[in-house]
């Protein structure tokens, strides 16, 4: 199996394996807000806040500019292109697999195990 950009690859899985981040993205999926207005709803404190927001631009997830005093933040869904890559990949090999062991137990014992 081919091996995709590893390093690339792990910052998406390791930002998007926190709830909060997770919440963060789905917010900016709708729209692109201000630091502020991002985190308002959070109950974690600012500085919980950006860490959790530089994990993600280092993930090249988002995308920050900045319109007078304030910073935008932005998503960008092109950053999960590879990592649907590698999951399409090994969800062809694990469906194969488990289709080989549904058809070994098929043969074995006669019929569909549930």
């Amino acid at each position: 199996m081919a091996y995709l950009r590893t390093e690339q690859v792990d910052s998406v899985f390791f930002a998007l394996s926190h709830p909060v981040r997770r919440d963060l993205l789905d917010r900016l999926s709708r729209d692109s807000m201000t630091v502020k207005a991002l985190s308002e709803p959070f109950p974690e404190s600012p500085a919980a806040i950006t860490k959790h927001l530089k994990i993600l631009e280092r993930a090249r997830l988002i995308s920050r500019s900045k319109q007078g005093r304030e910073h935008v933040l932005s998503f960008k869904p092109a950053a999960l292109k590879e990592s649907a890559r590698w999951i399409q990949a090994h969800q062809k090999y694990w469906g194969a697999q488990l289709q080989s062991l549904e058809d070994h137990l098929v043969r074995s014992h006669g019929r569909k195990q549930k």
